[in-house]
């Protein structure tokens, strides 16, 4: 079926772009499902030594692409990588950048349990943590939801925001059914709101002019979710992808395995609320109903 909702499969970008003067974006070089044209790589900064942002997946052609990002700002080498999370389109590529610009102090919020299978010597930061280069300051927010380490970051000159996988630049993001947490995701947007961002960097898709507006539509989406949830629940549909078929009809099957994962946290929230009930120990399995 074609479909007219707001996703960014098929959805291509610039292989570099310049998206300020402290900001240029290299492509992951990993389209997919789940990270649409691929993961944006940030070099950020205004000296010859930047921070280098999430250095995607380790696809084979992203190290040109990098390259091409740091001839086009007039980088020169890289005085750390920053990591949003330990999702792997995110951390996998750290292992070829160290090979080809040499050790660099990797700085990332622990995830114990996940960041020992990339055997990577990480530097603990947190909320709060500052980090600086030539013409830009990053500050950390802890922001839940997606993945339990998520962390987004204020750069303070631009009063913008490099927003991870909490806020994409088209479509919503996904809330795994195992680690992530629908009530943790809505606090960590509200927190992101007071923070008045100009605009936001995501890690998929294109730039975000206008940070309030788009904050304000990711939580208004995610109340209309539940409300449909719920009045789907109440016409008698029982399983995550029975609901998926209904509530996400207009979006392309492919991706309905993922809706169902953010479906499940749904039910898992509501669960916790009160409102709903399972039959079922693996809430992505599960039989729900209305409490």
């Amino acid at each position: 079926m074609t479909s007219n909702a707001p996703v960014m499969l098929g959805m291509t970008l610039p292989d570099v772009d310049v998206w300020s003067e402290r900001v240029t974006v290299a492509l992951g070089q990993n389209p997919s499902v789940f990270s649409g044209p691929g993961t944006n790589t940030y070099l950020i900064g205004t000296g010859p030594q930047r921070l280098l942002v999430d250095p995607g997946q380790g696809m084979p052609a992203y190290i040109s692409v990098l390259e091409q990002a740091m001839e086009r700002c007039g980088c020169e080498g890289f005085q750390e990588i920053v990591l949003t999370h330990g999702h792997p389109d995110h951390i996998g590529g750290v292992r070829q950048v160290l090979k080809r610009f040499g050790d660099l102090k990797i700085s990332k919020k622990p995830w114990p349990g996940v960041d020992e299978a990339y055997d990577l010597e990480l530097t603990p930061i947190d909320d709060g943590s500052v980090i600086k280069t030539e013409g830009a300051t990053l500050r950390a927010l802890h922001t839940p939801g997606h993945a339990p380490d998520h962390l987004c970051f204020m750069i303070e000159e631009e009063r913008s925001l490099i927003s991870g996988d909490n806020v994409l630049g088209v479509g919503t993001t996904v809330i795994p059914a195992e680690t992530g947490d629908l009530t943790q995701y809505m606090a960590s947007l509200e927190r992101l709101r007071r923070e008045n961002p100009s605009c936001i960097y995501p890690a998929h898709g294109p730039k975000i002019e206008d940070g309030m507006a788009k904050l304000d539509e990711y939580i208004a989406h995610r109340h209309e979710r539940e409300r449909q949830i719920v009045a789907v629940l109440e016409d008698g549909a029982a399983h995550p992808m029975d609901i998926v078929k209904i509530v996400y009809a207009s979006y392309p099957e492919a991706l309905h395995p993922a809706a169902s994962q953010s479906v499940t946290q749904h039910l898992m929230k509501l669960e916790r609320d009160g409102r709903t009930r399972r039959d079922g120990k693996d809430p992505i399995l599960a039989s729900w109903s209305l409490s």
